[in-house]
């Protein structure tokens, strides 16, 4: 089963920042078996994502399908659009100033709303994952399996450096979006994966090289299907991850929880770096919290979580069994 986008609204919903309640409009799409027959497995998607995780153009859909990882013979996949992102999006206020726990405590409204009490599997990359720890933190029994990859539960001060960067040249470049994207690109990736993949080589037609051809290619893909208000907006979410922003500690935040956590780490990635989910994972078993750390090899850096499907089917197969 494959639904088309469906609409729900959460009305009167108050923000963290204190600014009055708004109603919202979110966009979601299930996969899989019709809900209320199966377990069910809420994905997160990533900065420039969408609900479409699997089938065609799905940006997940090595891993989430028929007999594949997250098997959608045994599962009720859900994907919600994180707001703002504009996908098939209209009228949305990129004026609010929402932080990415008001989206979590959205999300979970969401959930109220669809009368799904408990998830199976809650699983998101990138700022995803970050929002998995954040929806992790407001409801400890939310699912039986926490799955955050190539994320973290805070925005730390290297992220904090590269959004800064981002918000400067979304305001000052004459082509925002495009230029966002190359300096994202580099540090989505690494420099052993950008090295053996063009090997300096030149693209003759274009008298560039081809990794500077690579990077005006991903620049214009994105201007075509991402506005300048919905990156500022994504940005300045992704700034904001922090489960202990109320000056309360992470271990006060998760150790409450029943659930299994999986930490998904790539050990080359240079934005969320293995080595806090390294200290996260000691840090919670200390306090006898069900944890684990996972690590996809790769030279590839952040986007591992798109590219390296094998490694992550492999994990997600022993964490669903």
């Amino acid at each position: 089963m494959k639904d088309e986008l469906k609409k729900i609204v959460i009305e009167n919903f108050e923000l963290s920042s204190g600014d009055k309640t708004q109603s919202f409009q979110l966009t979601y799409q299930f996969f899989g078996n019709k809900l209320g027959t199966a377990p069910i497995i809420l994905i997160n998607h990533a900065l420039t994502g969408n609900s479409l995780v699997c089938g065609k153009g799905g940006w997940w859909s090595e891993i989430v399908g028929f007999q594949k990882a997250v098997d959608l013979n045994k599962y009720t996949v859900l994907c919600i659009n994180i707001p703002g992102n504009g996908f098939n999006e209209n009228n949305f206020d990129y004026g609010i100033k929402l932080n990415l726990r008001d989206i979590a405590h959205l999300f979970i409204k969401v959930l109220d709303k669809l009368k799904i009490s408990k998830l199976y599997a809650l699983i998101g990359g990138s700022i995803g994952g970050c929002l998995t720890w954040e929806m992790a933190a407001i409801k400890n029994d939310i699912a039986d399996k926490i799955i955050p990859l190539a994320s973290d539960w805070k925005a730390n001060d290297w992220l904090i450096a590269n959004t800064f960067l981002q918000d400067r040249i979304l305001k000052n470049s004459s082509d925002p979006v495009g230029d966002a994207r190359i300096h994202a690109m580099l540090f989505y990736r690494t420099p052993e994966s950008l090295n053996q993949r063009f090997s300096r080589s030149k693209n003759i037609e274009k008298e560039i090289y081809n990794v500077e051809s690579w990077l005006d290619h991903h620049a214009v893909k994105l201007n075509q299907r991402f506005s300048l208000n919905s990156y500022k907006f994504l940005n300045n979410l992704l700034r904001s991850a922090d489960i202990t922003r109320d000056d309360l500690s992470l271990e006060s935040m998760i150790k409450p929880s029943k659930s299994e956590i999986h930490i998904i780490s790539v050990d080359s990635d240079i934005f969320f770096l293995h080595d806090e989910d390294k200290i996260t994972t000691s840090r919670l078993k200390k306090q006898d919290v069900k944890i684990e750390n996972h690590i996809i090899e790769s030279i590839h850096g952040h986007d591992a979580f798109l590219i390296e499907t094998k490694q992550i089917s492999d994990i997600f197969i022993k964490i669903l069994k």
